[in-house]
């Protein structure tokens, strides 16, 4: 389940097991940017991200990482994944060929081991959840290893309020120096740190993602989830307008009537917008003195277009977008709750090593009118000055 389509591995390498051991270290954030590929020599294993930042991790060894002089072309390989991959889920799919029939695939929660279960196990994907895969990257990280980068969104379409399950991760694929082709495959999850299956911590992962949340079926800025962690995701924001004018507290309503009369035809030219999802409430500044109440407009509107507002302390203001953290919550947005999941987030992405910037945004999705607090759906977001996916 989740992520199957870049499952663990866990294989038997031609010239007998090996035990493979890394020390794991943080990488530093320093910009959205692809690393340049890179490995280590014998006895290679994966970097393992803990909560503790230095970790010893042992697993078996894919391949043996110095076997007798091969022709494979790894960099060919690269190349293959980057074209083949993103087919994963689609009517054109994988190519089969490119994996030995007897193949090890692992995840925390699933596990295969030939081509034709695993392949079975992504069609009933497919049927069940929908899924979105992204690839980030994909680079050689040892003589006959590949590591990729990925997104996988689903929605659980059984379920009346189909849930959105995110997964992000990384996948390490093992070639067969004998045939050129995949023999295994390992999936780490950024979600938690127990990935080996059969991981409890990642069927806790899932359910948690289940629960309730009502979101309305509304335009919203767009934006990728590059990585999920326990605590929070990390977004890559589209620019967006808002039509925005001062506010009294992040959790409070007040200059919404105005904004909303904005789009409501109140403008220069009595235009009617259309309404958005969510409602903004951003601080600029630390200690929150300075607030605005914002609506997004629709994404085809143009500053040029936009009628002017009728009111001068109502204004319009392109979003550039950019790198967000974002934490999820539901339930009534009052003012210490939402301070204490700033308080939360910001100390989470200090310890993982980023760099929030200054002030954040409440997002509130649904009318607090017509909603039941314990399936609202609320963001706290932070703008992140850097971040790269390592």
């Amino acid at each position: 389940m989740a992520s199957t389509h870049l499952c663990h591995q866990i294989s038997r390498p031609p010239q007998g097991r090996s035990v493979c051991f890394r020390r794991v270290t943080t990488a530093k954030p320093s910009g959205i940017s692809l690393p340049p590929p890179k490995y280590v020599g014998n006895n290679r294993s994966l970097a393992v991200r803990t909560q503790t930042h230095l970790k010893w991790a042992l697993r078996l060894s894919i391949v043996d990482q110095s076997p007798p002089t091969s022709t494979i072309d790894m960099k060919q390989l690269v190349n293959f994944l980057y074209d083949d991959l993103p087919h994963l889920f689609d009517d054109q799919g994988i190519d089969r060929t490119a994996y030995d029939d007897q193949v090890k695939f692992r995840d925390p929660i699933t596990k295969h081991d030939s081509i034709g279960g695993y392949l079975f196990n992504i069609g009933l994907l497919k049927n069940l959840f929908r899924p979105h895969f992204q690839l980030h990257w994909v680079k050689q990280t040892g003589p006959y290893e590949i590591t990729t980068r990925w997104t996988m969104v689903m929605s659980f379409i059984l379920l009346p309020w189909k849930p959105e399950l995110v997964f992000t991760g990384t996948s390490i694929m093992g070639v067969n120096p004998a045939t050129g082709k995949f023999c295994s495959h390992l999936d780490f999850w950024d979600s938690i740190q127990k990935n080996d299956y059969f991981s409890l911590e990642g069927l806790l992962d899932v359910i948690k993602q289940l629960r309730i949340y009502k979101t309305p079926d509304l335009e919203t800025p767009k934006y990728q989830i590059l990585k999920r962690t326990a605590n929070y995701e990390v977004r890559k924001y589209s620019p967006f307008i808002v039509v925005e004018t001062d506010g009294d507290k992040l959790s409070g309503s007040t200059g919404f009537n105005d904004v909303a009369g904005y789009i409501f035809g109140k403008n220069s030219t009595m235009e009617k917008i259309p309404m958005t999802t969510p409602v903004f409430t951003q601080a600029f500044d630390a200690d929150k003195s300075k607030v605005s109440i914002q609506i997004v407009l629709p994404l085809e509107k143009e500053m040029s277009s936009l009628p002017d507002p009728n009111q001068e302390a109502i204004s319009l203001r392109k979003e550039e977008g950019g790198i967000a953290a974002v934490s999820k919550f539901s339930g009534k947005p009052m003012e210490d709750i939402v301070q204490e999941k700033e308080k939360a987030l910001r100390s989470n992405l200090i310890r993982d090593g980023l760099k929030p910037k200054m002030g954040c945004l409440l997002a509130r999705y649904n009318d607090p009118g017509r909603t039941w607090s314990s399936i609202m759906r609320n963001e706290v977001l932070i703008w992140l000055e850097e971040f790269s996916l390592d």
